[in-house]
């Protein structure tokens, strides 16, 4: 059996809120849902970002499938967050290109902070997204990944959480940490 072909399998049988997700060609992340302050942290940085788009012109995505390159293929990911413009994802595919994307954001769990650190970091580089948010819980931190290169990130600052967090182009405001 393939990769793909045991990946399919896992995700249809998961249980129904349960995320299966492949990344670097390991069948990762098959986790329950998140506990109630993930679900808050991920709505706040939705609230935030829809307030500061003045021309209506972002949509926030939670639950949309990317496809990411990863070192040995594709890999399909569900960030907790995707922004990009409205109408990025009109179609009925399952996993969508992640071209349009301007911003994923991750939200670290126990079960899930390894993989947000590392193996999710270097495919949302490889794909090209701007800007990647990780809120990471375990750290009481905010890290701003941006200007993709190759596998990496060159710009990757840190913020405690509780302040104030610049969010570079093509977002270019600031996402408030205090409510996290």
């Amino acid at each position: 059996m393939s990769i793909a072909q045991a990946f399919e399998l896992s995700s249809a049988k998961a249980p129904e809120g349960w995320r299966v997700e492949l990344i670097e060609a390991e069948i990762t992340c098959v986790t329950p849902p998140g506990d109630g302050q993930h679900a808050e942290i991920v709505s706040e940085v939705n609230h935030q970002i829809v307030r500061k788009d003045p021309g209506d012109f972002l949509f926030t995505y939670t639950g949309i499938g990317l496809n990411i390159p990863c070192a040995s293929g594709t890999g399909h990911v569900l960030p907790d967050l995707t922004i990009a413009p409205k109408g990025s994802f009109h179609d009925q595919e399952e996993w969508h290109d992640p071209s349009a994307v301007l911003l994923v954001a991750e939200v670290t769990s126990n079960s899930t902070a390894a993989r947000d650190r590392e193996k999710k970091m270097h495919g949302y580089a490889r794909a090209g997204i701007p800007v990647y948010l990780l809120i990471d819980r375990e750290e009481s931190e905010v890290v701003v990944y941006s200007e993709p290169s190759g596998d990496e990130y060159t710009q990757n600052p840190k913020y405690k959480l509780g302040l104030t967090v610049p969010l570079p182009a093509p977002l270019g405001f600031e996402l408030d940490t205090a409510e996290f």
